[in-house]
């Protein structure tokens, strides 16, 4: 099994699993190989690749990370989540074990099969990044804020938030997200993307 790792620092772990998050974007391809797709005459879907299409040329495939029907693991590390974990172990001595590998503080390191939240690939596309819609800024982990007092607010009552990140539109508050997690200049760039829907199935 697989896993797939969220920013934590902007909440987004915690959205996937509270189902609140469903959409994901990955930069999957080398600087090469968006090249590629930005001289392509058509990029789309074959399966689980993702074809560059030319007309005066052979095409060019990309594979890509995750399946669609895949199950996939959320990564955590085991000192937040050890006691979900624990709980369904029958080995005593499991704390002590995962209290002195790489995996306590480092999710990267974490194995697979001990996370206790999975989700299920539903469907994937490549696509620009800035082609992202409002719905589905919303879907990456966005919410609406409403403040307690408009007046606090007087232009513009409704805000859209992320972690410290509070602006006027979804789009607006997933680019300057995606300028943190990713690297400034980001959304700007425009790369292409490998955006994967999912469902919280644990």
């Amino acid at each position: 099994m697989k896993k797939i790792m969220f920013n934590d620092a902007y909440g987004l772990t915690q959205a996937t699993i509270e189902g609140r998050k469903k959409n994901t974007r990955r930069a999957e391809f080398t600087d090469e190989e968006q090249q590629v797709l930005n001289e392509a005459d058509d990029v789309y879907m074959d399966g689980d690749d993702v074809v560059a299409h030319f007309d005066s040329a052979e095409d060019v495939r990309f594979a890509t990370r995750y399946k669609v029907g895949e199950v996939v693991a959320v990564a955590q590390n085991y000192e937040r989540i050890h006691d979900e974990i624990c709980k369904t172990s029958r080995y005593d001595g499991l704390y002590v074990v995962l209290s002195n590998t790489a995996g306590w503080r480092n999710k990267m390191f974490v194995k697979a099969e001990l996370m206790p939240h999975r989700i299920r690939i539903t469907g994937k596309r490549a696509e620009r990044l800035q082609d992202i819609s409002d719905e589905d800024c919303i879907k990456e982990g966005i919410r609406k804020f409403v403040p307690n007092f408009p007046v606090d607010f007087p232009i513009h009552p409704i805000h859209y938030v992320v972690g410290d990140i509070l602006r006027d539109t979804p789009r607006e508050a997933f680019s300057a997200l995606i300028d943190k997690v990713s690297g400034r200049g980001t959304w700007a760039s425009n790369p292409w993307v490998v955006a994967y829907e999912y469902e919280l199935i644990k």
